[in-house]
């Protein structure tokens, strides 16, 4: 992944700047991939953004909720276009939690493209709000340096301690979770975090102490979601009779 953007970059206000095209888009780069069609060239503004593309499958019980089957973005804004195109098929063939999706899924899938937005610096890890805010967290790695006199456990936000030990080591760890995945998950802010800093790769112990050594951006998100029926449709739309 990339540098994050700057705040103030990629700062919109419109809830609707990730449509159903953006979706379609993503879906028809699956599924021109795996079936060797021809791709309906896209009709959105080629505007750059970090972005998301989320693969699930849906369950065939009523009411259960999809699986994650594919998630891969980029912090770099990018234009949209070739963005959501490379991101849909890096999602899709080379996520490593998951096997490469194949054509005999395609009817089960729904894509989501996450459009990404609001950077900010968080003053501590816990200035965020869930379901409103995804979270980007880095921290030095905490096995690199010698455990600090505070190992207190309760919540303190503040980054500012004179606690806090001195790191040696220019190793960082990084992890993110977009926003509709904290609230997903039932977490508040302490597990969000502790759960992110598990992602980035840190199993010891956490303490007040590293919570504290966390800096944290926020973000907001613009997505949209379709399926395999909605995108079947929009190419019959666009002329394809053969699918």
């Amino acid at each position: 992944m990339s540098l994050l953007p700057e705040a103030g970059e990629t700062t919109v206000e419109d809830d609707n700047i990730c449509t159903q095209a953006h979706c379609f888009h993503a879906f028809d780069a699956l599924y021109c991939a795996l079936t060797d069609s021809a791709p309906i060239p896209p009709d959105f503004p080629d505007e750059k953004f970090p972005l998301f593309v989320t693969w699930n499958t849906k369950s065939s019980r009523p009411g259960r909720a999809p699986r994650l089957r594919g998630c891969i973005g980029n912090f770099e804004p990018l234009p949209l276009r070739d963005g959501i195109a490379e991101y849909a098929l890096i999602s899709a063939f080379k996520d490593s939690r998951f096997s490469r999706i194949e054509e005999k899924e395609l009817s089960f899938l729904e894509c989501c493209v996450s459009l990404l937005t609001n950077f900010e610096d968080a003053s501590s890890y816990l200035d965020w709000t869930i379901g409103t805010h995804g979270i980007y967290i880095s921290f030095p790695d905490p096995a690199l340096y010698p455990t600090s006199r505070s190992s207190s456990s309760a919540s303190s936000p503040f980054s500012s301690s004179s606690f806090l030990p001195r790191f040696t080591s220019r190793r960082t760890l990084t992890a993110t979770y977009l926003p509709d995945v904290i609230p997903a998950q039932g977490w508040d802010k302490i597990e969000a975090v502790e759960s992110a800093m598990r992602k980035a790769g840190w199993a010891g112990p956490i303490s007040e102490d590293t919570r504290r050594s966390v800096r944290l951006r926020r973000y907001q998100s613009a997505k949209c979601t379709v399926d395999w029926d909605d995108f079947v449709q929009w190419r019959r739309d666009n002329g394809d009779e053969t699918i």
